[in-house]
């Protein structure tokens, strides 16, 4: 069987010091990362003999957002910034290996510790395995079966070479046992995006919007769309907002869109009547309209779990999902391209027919402090 990571201290500590490398390339790694970083630190209170180095890939990195995320999580500054920036996939990965492979080969590391799914996870990767260096895969073993997904691409390369594997749930465990990895490099640890969001519960912020439009408490949804499938297309992206505008009748819908997709509905000449787009929200201000919204429409993995933690129903504009634990569990239901029962679940929300859902096993915000007991037992 893999190994379970109980929430127990391990009274075990590396003869030598163990110097990490932790990666992350966009803002939702470092909603992963930042409990990671403080389960570290109660480490070394214990011992001196883990240190770890933070490496910002920088591909993706938004000036007006970063100082707030950073400051938000209690994120120390990176220890480097790769500042590869954006581009096609193929150009982004190429510059995130170049920049990598001299970040490592000046700072090299016993154990370099990858978080998701972006382009940063797999190029990171497949140059510490270049470089012979040991890589620990955080969200290993998840699964969309979908190749249509970059995403998918980069979590099957990372878990193919990748040493040893954090994951999140049962279904992950299997994944990864089917793909013949050995059971006593599977860590079954938890989610630590739970993590991130057990710790802010109690900070979240009321953002502009609620007093802006007097929202009150179960009385709005909320929606979230950022992948290419849904909103690149300007016919799927004005059909998708005219059923959910429908459906939603005189309860308030909040959007937050990025730049880009507000290019896409300006050019259309789509206005609202009461789908209210706003600027991107900071960590705090996206959790506080989750944790009090009537229910959630997105195509968003992260946003899947949090709802499913604070039992919120949720809609995801996808034809599959990496996460079938909120669905199987929680409160999370796939819509696919389906108009008719996208309405329909908007309706069943509104009246209160939404199935309650259940937390899956160990998403208690106690899985970064899991995740560096077990480092501390891997042979480096």
């Amino acid at each position: 069987m893999f190994c379970v990571i109980l929430a127990k201290k391990i009274n075990f500590y590396p003869a030598k010091r163990v110097k990490l490398t932790l990666v992350a390339g966009a803002r939702p790694n470092f909603m992963k990362i930042a409990p990671i970083i403080r389960a570290i630190r109660q480490a070394q209170k214990q011992r001196t003999d883990l240190s770890y180095r933070l490496v910002h890939t920088g591909q993706h990195y938004d000036e007006k957002l970063s100082h707030i995320f950073f400051d938000e999580l209690a994120i120390p500054a990176p220890d480097a910034n790769l500042g590869v920036g954006s581009g096609s996939q193929a150009e982004q990965t190429a510059r995130i290996m170049i920049s990598f492979e001299k970040e490592l080969l000046e700072h090299p590391a016993d154990l370099v510790v990858v978080v998701g799914d972006v382009n940063s996870t797999m190029a990171c990767t497949i140059v510490a395995k270049k470089l012979n260096t040991a890589v620990a895969h955080v969200e290993g073993g998840i699964r969309s079966f979908d190749m249509g997904m970059p995403e998918e691409i980069n979590r099957m390369v990372t878990d193919s070479i990748a040493d040893y594997f954090f994951t999140t749930s049962e279904v992950a465990n299997a994944n990864l046992l089917k793909s013949g990895v050995e059971a006593s490099r599977i860590f079954f640890v938890g989610n630590t995006m739970i993590d991130t969001l057990v710790h802010n519960l109690h900070r979240t912020k009321q953002p502009a919007i609620w007093m802006e439009r007097s929202l009150e408490p179960q009385r709005y949804l909320l929606l979230t769309l950022h992948r290419p499938s849904n909103v690149d297309d300007a016919e799927r992206l004005m059909s998708l907002l005219a059923e959910i505008e429908e459906a939603a009748g005189e309860l308030p819908v909040i959007f937050p869109a990025h730049p880009r997709t507000r290019k896409v509905l300006a050019q259309c000449g789509w206005e609202g009547k009461n789908i209210y787009l706003i600027e991107p929200l900071s960590y705090l201000e996206f959790i506080y309209l989750v944790k009090h919204c009537r229910g959630v429409v997105t195509d968003s993995g992260g946003v899947q779990e949090e709802t499913t933690f604070l039992h919120v129903p949720c809609l995801t504009l996808r034809q599959n999902t990496e996460r079938p634990e909120t669905i199987a569990l929680g409160t999370n239901v796939l819509i696919g391209d389906d108009l008719v029962l996208l309405r329909e679940s908007i309706g069943k929300i509104i009246r209160g027919e939404w199935k309650t859902g259940a937390i899956p096993p160990l998403w208690d915000g106690k899985t970064a402090e899991r995740i560096i007991e077990a480092m501390l037992t891997i042979p480096l």
